[in-house]
């Protein structure tokens, strides 16, 4: 479902020894899938997880962490000329699940009636060959990969999205980054069908860009990273942890073991967290956000606003995934976004009422000090 900042910095330390490469040059982007294994320490609030099951998780972390690797290690020693070219297609089975109930969906999609801010877009970066033989697709799209929940592994619709591009298109690799989709659900869901109809639609748009005149990229990368302390609200005493750790919710008692053993090594608990913001200007084709956390889907919408001039695409789920990262109307709405996820995620509380001008300020910086590189 995510990947958390241990994993994360791991990776990038050994992309930096191995290729040079510096943490401005390297994004990790996760699809959010539900059928996926736990990565690190991501959501352990959420599981009662057994030593030998930990176990288990700490090997697939290392494997996966090896295997990230392995592709980088590939791809430094296929690098060749390429050609890119940008565009942008649509698709509509992202929802906004905080103001449509599931089970009117289908009522309300044939009514017209669905409400709420949705992101439709379907970002497309197209590389081809010199010669014009497509190698490779990046795309985005703001939407849970909640279409399946189940035991079985499954890359969700973003799989087989990719599944359906490279059969469309042989020879292709298919790449997905989530955009700002923590809100947004495909709806209906819950079965293997509805997955595979919503990569094909996913798919569908994809073509639908790729037939359009897409804009020719000219220029090289330029790329940007930062942290910043993005701030917690009121932290719990350690009588309100005690108290929690007494609960009848089984949830609560986990985040307050997790909070009681970080007061005992510490003795206190950060009021902010680490927050990562990263920037990829490719060209004059599209400049690219990457966001870490589940973040809601205004941040997309207020950020293309704002920026300026240009194509801007706004992804989530990148570096780290450490909560949801709710707008302030979102916060102060309160429910599973704005509050509750925290527990889950094992951070004390929920972020300050000033969240979302942190978060579009720190991309504000980064898309200043982007213009100033030469």
């Amino acid at each position: 479902m995510g990947i958390d900042r241990r994993t994360s910095l791991e990776i990038c330390r050994q992309l930096e020894v191995a290729f040079q490469l510096r943490r401005e040059q390297v994004a990790i982007c996760t699809s959010h899938t539900h059928s996926g294994p736990v990565v690190g320490r991501n959501l352990l609030s959420m599981y009662e997880l057994d030593e030998r099951q930990m176990t288990l998780v700490h090997e697939y972390t290392d494997f996966l962490t090896a295997r990230t690797l392995d592709a980088a290690r590939q791809a430094v020693e296929s690098l060749a000329d390429c050609e890119l070219h940008a565009g942008e297609g649509t698709s509509d089975f992202a929802v906004n699940r905080r103001n449509n109930r599931e089970a009117d969906v289908p009522m309300l999609r044939e009514q017209g009636q669905l409400v709420g801010p949705v992101d439709h877009s379907v970002p497309v970066l197209l590389v081809k060959s010199p010669a014009g033989e497509a190698r490779a697709v990046l795309f985005g799209y703001a939407c849970h990969a909640t279409v399946l929940s189940g035991m079985d592994w499954c890359g969700d619709w973003p799989g087989y999205a990719q599944i359906e591009i490279e059969k469309r298109h042989p020879g292709v690799t298919a790449l997905f980054w989530a955009g700002c989709g923590a809100d947004q659900n495909p709806l209906p869901r819950r079965t293997v069908e509805l997955a595979e109809k919503y990569g094909r639609m996913a798919a569908d748009a994809v073509d639908g860009a790729l037939q359009q005149d897409l804009q020719t990229v000219d220029g090289g990368l330029k790329s940007v990273y930062a942290e910043i302390p993005l701030r917690l609200g009121q932290l719990p005493d350690a009588e309100q942890i005690r108290a929690d750790s007494e609960s009848s919710n089984v949830y609560l008692v986990r985040r307050a073991r997790v909070l009681q053993e970080q007061l005992r090594q510490k003795g206190r608990l950060a009021q902010t967290y680490p927050y990562p913001i990263q920037v990829w200007q490719i060209g004059d084709g599209a400049t690219l956000t990457f966001l870490g956390g589940e973040v809601v889907v205004d941040y997309s919408l207020r950020l293309k606003r704002e920026l300026a001039e240009g194509r801007h695409w706004i992804a989530g789920y990148s570096n780290d995934v450490m909560a949801y990262i709710p707008s302030l109307r979102v916060l102060q709405e309160g429910g599973y976004e704005g509050a509750s996820s925290m527990i889950y995620y094992g951070l004390p509380a929920v972020w300050s009422v000033d969240v979302e001008e942190q978060v579009v300020e720190g991309v504000m910086q980064l898309h200043q000090r982007i213009q100033s590189q030469p």
